[in-house]
């Protein structure tokens, strides 16, 4: 028995089996082959949120998740899930991030704690709420820049902004405001009643206790990252109330009612992993043998395949880390690289850029991992994921800067 009182496994794999169970569940062994509007929802039911961030190189995060899944990708698909059909909410699971509308009474928990950290009336921000309602009621869906206010504030990361910006935020935790749509990074904001469906904005959260609401997060998170560790804290951000000894405690129970799977891997024997039971049912007869087809695509940094990077690295033996935030002299590849896939394997990194002036996909740095190999089977795959990948940022030309591949297009 493990120092975490887990029973043995239930399933032990090899890594090459894992990786595959791993890429099947995040539709990357077969990129790109998902079908446009109902292939973005199938992801992100499947996966139950996408990563928010707004840094936009060659798309934002949200988008770089969806092009290496879907067919034809374009961001206009996205937008109109989320700010007019509303079957997607722009909201907060782990950080900032996306998610199917039908789910938003499940987070009461966090509202409900983010109200008591931040929603205190004697508190700054909310000293001009009632302002902010009345420009809201009185003008519709508005951001902190169509109200003046002049007075400031540290907020996250200790950045000044104004009042009206940190009220509205807290208002969006809260639950009281929702992003009614964004205009580039400016968000506006309307009251949430107007935005989601009465039956949906009124119902209950079904999780009565606190044990209720950590299994359903936790069963939630396994389907988010495919494979879970009871490490790989990152991989956990965003679960209220859960640290260390409550995840454990929560899948002791999701394994004992069946939900959940404990799966070790040969090659790293004493280590636990964890799977949801229904993810495991639709692929386990098919791990075994070669993959008879590779393709190529390029991952978000923030891709929930790489939300727990020890487990890339155990699994792929491939290290990533996002340098964005990095200052220049730091940083070992470029600020927004995206790790390069080719079948069951990362082979490269590539730093891109948009210049959306010229529509040209810039392909500024290439570092190939090492004792690759370029084969042409490989070079077919890398070429048409790049096609793919420029016209997905509809890029009119594509120019090489670094010589490690000027012999690929």
């Amino acid at each position: 028995m493990s120092k975490n009182g887990f029973p043995n496994p239930s399933v032990v794999l090899t890594k090459q089996q894992a990786r595959k169970f791993l890429l099947n569940h995040h539709h990357l062994l077969k990129p790109r082959a998902l079908p446009g509007r109902q292939g973005i929802l199938e992801v992100i039911q499947l996966l139950g949120c996408i990563q928010f961030d707004p840094v936009n190189v060659v798309g934002r995060n949200p988008d770089l998740v969806l092009q290496s899944r879907v067919r034809d990708y374009q961001p206009s698909m996205l937008y109109d899930l989320l700010y007019k059909d509303r079957l997607l909410w722009d909201g907060w699971d782990k950080l900032a991030s996306i998610y199917p509308a039908g789910d938003w009474h499940y987070f009461g928990r966090h509202r409900k704690h983010m109200l008591e950290g931040y929603g205190k009336p004697e508190d700054p921000p909310m000293q001009v709420a009632e302002m902010v309602r009345e420009v809201i009621r009185k003008n519709g869906a508005s951001d902190s820049l169509s109200i003046r206010h002049d007075t400031r504030m540290d907020w996250w990361w200790g950045k000044p902004v104004s009042l009206v910006r940190a009220c509205m935020e807290i208002l969006y935790f809260t639950g009281e405001l929702g992003i009614h749509h964004r205009t580039g990074t400016r968000r506006f904001f309307d009251f949430t009643e107007n935005l989601l469906a009465p039956d949906l904005y009124n119902r209950e959260d079904p999780n009565i206790t606190q044990d209720d609401y950590h299994d359903w997060h936790v069963l939630r998170r396994i389907g988010s990252l495919g494979m879970a560790r009871v490490g790989g804290s990152d991989a956990w951000l965003g679960i209220t109330g859960l640290k260390t000894p409550e995840r454990v405690a929560a899948l002791h129970r999701l394994i004992e009612d069946g939900r959940v799977l404990l799966i070790g891997i040969q090659e790293h024997p004493g280590k636990e992993f964890f799977i949801r039971t229904g993810d495991w049912e639709i692929q386990a007869a098919g791990l075994d043998g070669q993959l008879e087809d590779r393709y190529a695509s390029f991952l978000a940094p923030l891709d929930n395949m790489l939300w727990d990077r020890g487990l890339v690295q155990l699994l792929f033996d491939f290290s990533y880390t996002w340098e964005v935030y990095k200052p220049p002299a730091r940083r070992t590849y470029g600020h927004y690289t995206l790790p390069v896939l080719y079948g069951d394997a990362f082979v490269a990194r590539m730093d891109a850029r948009m210049d959306k002036k010229s529509r040209t996909l810039v392909l500024q740095n290439w570092w190939w991992e090492p004792d690759i190999t370029l084969d042409s089977e490989m070079h077919g795959a890398l070429l048409n994921g790049i096609h793919d990948f420029s016209r997905y940022l509809e890029a009119d030309y594509i120019r090489v800067e670094d010589s490690a591949i000027q012999d690929l297009l």
